[in-house]
C-alpha cells in the first residue's frame, strides 16, 4: 500500500507546529521513512529532526552508503525538520541518515522513528511496511474499551520471548519467531489460568544482557523473532485466544550507542544538555529532555504508535522513580533542584500526566501501570480528580513494598516468622492508597537474588509447600497479580536470557504437582468475583485474625454484593494445629473449594460461640503449612450474623 504524495510536503506547516508543541499523537505518520507514490513514481519519504545538523543525506546499499546530492535531505522549517522523498529505494532496503554536525564532524545514525532495523550486531534501519495487516480482534477490543479495568481480573504471565522456550535448529539463539510463539505461548497461557502476558523487551535493543530496556529502535519490535507484521500476528492471535498483551516500555532513558539517539546531530537533541539531568551515573545511559516538547511527542506518539499500530492492551512504564526523582541515583552536587529547590522531576510528572490523559481518550481500551519503587503519591488514578492531587494517571502500580515484605517473610525459617508477623499484615494498612498490582517479576529471580524456589527455607518438601502457601495468600491479597515465567512450576536456576526454562523439571512429581496447583490457584482466582472485582474497595477484604503469632493467617475476600465470599486459613508452619477454631463473618456451612493436598473434601457448619471477634466460627484440623479456602454456601437471606 502506498500514500499519495501531493505537490505539498508531507509534513506540513500545521504537523511541523503541533510536533513543536508536543501534541502531534500520529506524528509517526510523517516522520521516519513511508512508501509514497509521488506524481505517479514509487518511492520512499524520509523525514527526520536534527535541529542542530548542518546537513543531512540518506544513505544505505542504494548508494553505497555514501552522501550523494540526489539523496540530500531538504530542510523545511526553523525547527531542523528535514524530508526526502527518492524513487531509487524500496521496501526492505537499509538505511541511515548521514548527519553533518554543527561542527563538520559526519555521523551515522539509525531512524528514531523507523519502524523495522537489521537484527544485532548490525544497526541500519529497514523500510518496511505497516499497512496490508488483516486484523480480526475488533470484539476484543471493543469489548475492552467497555471494560472497568480495576474491576476486572487481571492474572499476568511476564515472559521474555527468547527464553521462555528455544529450538534447537542449529542456531546461536534457538529463538522461535513470534508467529511461533503465538501458538504455543498462547496454548500454554491458557492452560495455566492466566487473563494477560506481559512480554520484555519488545522495542529494538542491541545488547541483549539489557533485557531489551535500553532501546534504540523505540518504534521497531526487535528482529530477533521476526518482522514486524509477525509482531501484529502475535497480538492478534493473543486476542482471538483471549489473552491480552502488556508490553514494557521505556521512557526513562536510552543508551549512548552511537547508532541511536545519543547526540543524534552532534549535539544533545533527545537528552537533557546538562550531565546533571541528562545521564545516570549507575546505568551510564541517558535521561530523556521531558521538557523539550518535541522530545515528549516522540515518546508519548510512541506510546500510542504501540496501542494504535499494534493493539497493544498496555504499558508497563520501566524506572518511573528514575525519572521522577531529580536525585535518583545520584550524590551530592550530581543534581540539579527544581525551581523550589526539591528533588522532584516537575517536567518528567507533566509528562506523565499528558501521557495517561490521552492515553486513556483516545485509547480507553489500554491500560499504563507504572514501576515505581517509593512511596511517591497518587501514582495510579484519575489526573483530574480533586481528591487525588497531582496524580499522575495511571491504570495500576507495581507494589514493590508487598514484594518486598512479602519475600523477606517467606524466606524465614517458620521459627523466626512469629516474629515477623506485620511484613505480611502492613500491606493491608496501604493497600488501597493505589491501584496496585502484586508481583513477583524478573527482578527477582536474577542477580544471585536465586529462584522463587530455592528462596524457600527447609527441606525440598518444605520449599514446595511454603511456595503454594506463598502464591495462595498472594491471590487472596487485594491488587492484580504476575508471576514470572517458570515461577509457577518451581524453576530452580535463577533465569538467564541466555537459556530456557528448564522445562525438564515438569517430569519430577514436585514440579508437576506445584504446575497444577498454580492452575488450581488461577482458576479459582477466574471463578470467584471476590478475588478480583473489588481489589480495590476496602468493603472487599476483611481480616478474620490478623494477629494470630503461631503464623496462621485468615481473611475473607468478599464481591460487591457480598454474595461471592471466600475464606483464606493459612498456616506458615509445619506445626499441625488441632481443633483448630476461626471465625466467620456469617452462621451457615462452608465447603473447601481449595487446598494443598489431594483428596480434600470438607463442608463444615459454623458453630455457635464468639471467635475472632465473630459470633460463630468453624473447627477443623489444620494441618502442616496447610492451604484451606472455604467458599460459603449460601442457603437464605437470615443467615447474616
Amino acid at each position: 500500500m502506498f500514500f499519495m504524495l501531493e505537490e505539498k510536503t508531507i509534513m506540513t506547516q500545521d504537523d511541523a507546529y503541533l510536533f513543536g508543541q508536543g501534541t502531534h499523537y500520529e506524528i509517526y505518520n510523517k516522520m521516519g521513512a513511508h512508501l509514497v507514490n509521488h506524481d505517479g513514481v514509487d518511492g520512499v519519504y524520509f523525514c527526520v529532526w536534527a535541529p542542530n545538523a548542518s546537513d543531512i543525506h540518506v544513505v544505505g546499499d542504494f548508494n553505497n552508503w555514501a552522501a550523494a546530492d540526489e539523496y540530500r535531505m531538504k530542510k523545511i522549517n526553523d525547527g531542523g525538520i528535514y524530508e526526502l522523498f527518492t524513487p531509487n529505494v524500496k521496501e526492505g532496503d537499509t538505511y541511515k541518515y548521514l548527519i553533518t554536525t554543527a561542527r563538520g564532524d559526519k555521523i551515522y545514525k539509525a531512524d528514531p522513528y523507523g519502524n523495522e532495523m537489521e537484527l544485532r550486531p548490525n544497526t541500519a534501519s529497514i523500510v518496511t511496511n505497516l499497512e496490508g495487516f488483516k486484523w480480526t480482534d475488533t470484539r476484543w477490543i471493543n469489548r475492552k474499551k467497555k471494560e472497568n479495568h480495576l474491576e476486572s481480573k487481571m492474572a499476568i504471565y511476564e515472559v521474555h520471548l527468547g527464553s521462555w522456550k528455544k529450538k534447537n535448529d542449529g542456531t546461536e539463539d534457538g529463538y522461535l519467531n513470534y508467529r511461533e510463539l503465538a501458538k504455543e505461548l498462547a496454548d500454554y497461557v491458557v492452560n495455566t489460568g492466566c487473563t494477560h502476558i506481559e512480554i520484555m523487551g519488545v522495542a529494538e535493543y542491541p545488547f541483549d544482557g539489557s533485557w531489551g530496556y535500553q532501546v534504540t529502535g523505540y518504534y521497531a519490535p526487535t528482529k530477533r523473532y521476526g518482522k514486524p507484521k509477525d509482531f501484529m500476528y502475535f497480538v492478534n492471535y493473543m486476542h482471538n485466544k483471549g489473552i491480552g498483551v502488556i508490553m514494557d516500555w521505556v521512557p526513562a532513558h536510552f543508551p549512548k550507542d552511537g547508532c541511536g539517539l545519543a547526540k543524534f546531530d552532534g549535539s544533545p537533541v533527545y537528552e537533557y544538555a546538562d550531565p546533571r539531568k541528562g545521564e545516570h551515573p549507575d546505568w551510564g545511559t541517558l535521561v530523556f529532555d521531558y521538557g523539550k516538547n518535541e522530545v515528549s511527542n516522540f515518546l508519548i506518539a510512541n506510546a500510542l504508535f504501540w496501542v494504535e499500530k499494534y493493539h497493544i492492551d498496555g504499558l508497563r512504564v520501566d524506572a518511573v522513580a528514575s525519572m521522577l526523582y531529580l536525585d535518583y541515583g545520584r550524590q551530592n552536587g550530581q543534581w540539579i533542584p527544581n525551581k523550589y529547590g526539591d528533588n522532584g522531576n516537575l517536567e518528567a510528572m507533566d509528562f506523565f500526566r499528558h501521557l495517561n490523559k490521552i492515553m486513556n481518550e483516545r485509547n480507553p481500551q489500554a491500560i499504563t501501570i507504572a514501576e515505581e519503587s517509593t512511596a511517591w503519591p497518587n501514582v495510579s488514578g484519575n489526573v483530574d480528580d480533586p481528591m487525588r492531587p497531582g496524580c499522575l494517571g495511571f491504570t495500576f502500580k507495581w507494589n514493590m513494598g508487598w514484594m518486598h515484605d512479602f519475600l523477606e517473610y517467606m524466606k524465614l525459617d517458620p521459627y523466626f516468622r512469629g516474629y515477623n508477623h506485620n511484613k505480611m499484615t502492613f500491606s493491608l494498612m496501604y493497600a488501597y492508597s493505589e491501584n496496585f498490582v502484586l508481583v513477583l517479576s524478573h527482578d527477582e529471580v536474577v542477580h544471585l537474588k536465586r529462584s522463587m524456589l530455592e528462596k524457600m527455607p527447609g527441606s525440598i518438601d518444605d520449599k514446595f509447600a511454603n511456595l503454594k502457601l506463598g502464591y495462595a495468600y498472594m491471590i487472596g491479597h487485594p491488587g492484580k497479580k504476575l508471576l514470572f515465567m517458570g515461577q509457577e512450576f518451581g524453576q530452580n536456576h535463577e533465569w538467564s536470557e541466555a537459556r530456557a526454562l528448564d522445562w525438564y523439571l515438569l517430569e519430577d512429581p514436585k514440579h508437576k504437582e506445584l504446575q497444577l496447583f498454580v492452575k488450581e490457584l488461577l482458576q479459582l482466582y477466574q471463578e470467584h468475583k471476590s478475588l478480583y472485582e473489588t481489589d480495590y474497595n476496602p468493603e472487599g477484604f476483611r481480616w478474620i485474625n490478623a494477629n494470630d503469632s503461631r503464623c496462621i493467617f485468615s481473611f475473607t475476600r468478599l464481591d460487591k454484593k457480598g454474595r461471592d465470599e471466600l475464606l483464606f486459613v493459612l498456616n506458615f508452619t509445619p506445626v499441625e494445629r488441632k481443633d483448630y477454631m476461626v471465625g466467620t463473618l456469617h452462621k451457615g456451612r462452608y465447603q473447601q473449594v481449595l487446598s494443598d493436598r489431594a483428596g480434600f473434601d470438607r463442608t463444615l457448619s459454623t458453630i455457635s460461640g464468639e471467635c475472632d471477634g465473630f459470633k460463630q466460627h468453624l473447627k477443623f484440623d489444620l494441618k502442616p503449612y496447610e492451604i484451606a479456602v472455604f467458599k460459603r454456601i449460601k442457603e437464605n437471606r437470615s443467615e447474616k450474623a
